[in-house]
C-alpha cells in the first residue's frame, strides 16, 4: 500500500490538489494517494492530530488554516516564519514541520515570464497585505528585486509587510489610489487580491489607466484563467500571466519535497488547464 498524503482547509471541495497530485502520482507509477480533508477551525487541533494517527507523510494547508496550523506543527521554517503562514508540512524524523511554497512557487513562475537574470533591475507593485501578498513580496524580496511596493486598502497592513521585506531590498508602502496615479513607474504589478474573482468578475483591483506598454501584469487569480483586468491590460500593451503557473508550482515544490522526485510540471500544468476547461 502506499503512502497517504493530503489537504486541509474548509472548504475544499473546489480544490484541484487530489486530482493535479493524484494524475502524477499515477504518472509516475506510485501507489500513493492525496486526499482532501475538510476540517472547520475548530476541528484543527483533532485534525492534525488525526493525520498523525494516519502516518500521513505530508499535506498541503489552505485557507483557512495557514496561520492557525503553526503552533500545532513540531517545527516551522524560517521563510514560513517570515511570511507568517504555512501552505506545506512534510514529515522528518517523525516530526510534522511546516513550510511555505506559495512565495517560491510564484517566483519561479514569474521568472519564467520576465527571464532568471531581469528580476533585480525590476520595479515591482504587489497589490494586497493579506497571505498571499506575504509569501509573494518575502519570497520576491529574499531574491533581490530593485524595489517593491505594496499597495492596499489599509495602509497599516502594507507599511507592515513593507516593514517585514524591508530587510532584503528597498520597500515602500503606499495607497491603491496612489498606485493608479504612478503606475508608470513599475514594470510589475502583481494581483494577490481575490478581485476579479467568480462571482465579481467585472471587478478590477486597480485602474490601469497610466500603465506604461510593456508593463507585465500577473494575476494570482486562474479561474476565471483570464480575469476581467488581465483582459484590460492586454488591450493597452501588458504582458499578462494567470495563476495557474504559480499553483503548479508550489503544487511541484511541495510534491517534492514529499517524494524527493521532481514531477513533471507541463503535465501537472495540462491536467489543472483540463479541469479548469481552457487554456492559457
Amino acid at each position: 500500500m502506499g503512502k497517504l498524503y493530503g489537504l486541509i482547509g474548509h472548504p475544499v471541495g473546489h480544490s484541484m490538489s487530489p486530482i493535479m497530485h493524484n494524475c502524477e502520482f499515477r504518472e509516475l507509477g506510485f501507489s500513493d494517494h492525496y486526499q482532501a480533508f475538510d476540517l472547520s477551525p475548530e476541528q484543527l487541533e483533532d485534525g492534525v492530530e488525526a493525520m498523525k494517527m494516519l502516518d500521513v507523510q505530508g499535506f498541503n494547508v489552505t485557507i483557512p488554516h495557514k496561520v492557525a496550523i503553526m503552533p500545532l506543527l513540531d517545527e516551522v521554517e524560517q521563510e514560513a516564519l517570515e511570511i507568517g503562514a504555512v501552505n506545506t508540512v512534510y514529515k522528518s524524523g517523525g516530526k510534522f514541520i511546516g513550510t511555505n511554497t506559495d512565495g517560491r512557487g510564484y517566483l519561479m513562475s514569474l521568472l519564467s515570464v520576465i527571464g532568471e537574470s531581469s528580476l533585480q533591475e525590476k520595479s515591482i507593485l504587489v497589490i494586497g497585505a493579506g497571505g498571499a501578498a506575504r509569501a509573494v513580496a518575502v519570497s520576491i524580496c529574499r531574491s533581490g528585486v530593485a524595489s517593491l511596493t505594496i499597495a492596499n486598502r489599509t495602509i497599516e497592513k502594507a507599511e507592515e509587510l513593507s516593514s517585514v521585506c524591508s530587510k532584503y531590498a528597498k520597500t515602500d508602502a503606499i495607497s491603491l489610489s496612489e498606485a493608479e496615479t504612478t503606475l508608470s513607474s513599475f514594470d510589475i504589478v502583481i494581483n494577490t487580491t481575490s478581485i476579479g474573482m467568480s462571482p465579481h468578475l467585472n471587478h478590477t483591483p486597480l485602474k490601469l489607466d497610466h500603465m506604461k506598454t510593456g508593463t507585465v501584469l500577473s494575476d494570482l487569480i486562474y479561474n476565471p484563467l483570464e480575469t476581467q483586468w488581465l483582459k484590460e491590460g492586454k488591450q493597452r500593451g501588458a504582458v499578462v500571466d494567470n495563476g495557474v503557473s504559480m499553483f503548479v508550482e508550489q503544487g511541484a515544490l511541495a510534491f517534492e519535497k514529499w517524494t524527493d522526485v521532481a514531477p513533471n510540471r507541463q503535465r501537472m500544468r495540462r491536467t489543472v488547464l483540463k479541469e479548469l476547461g481552457g487554456q492559457k
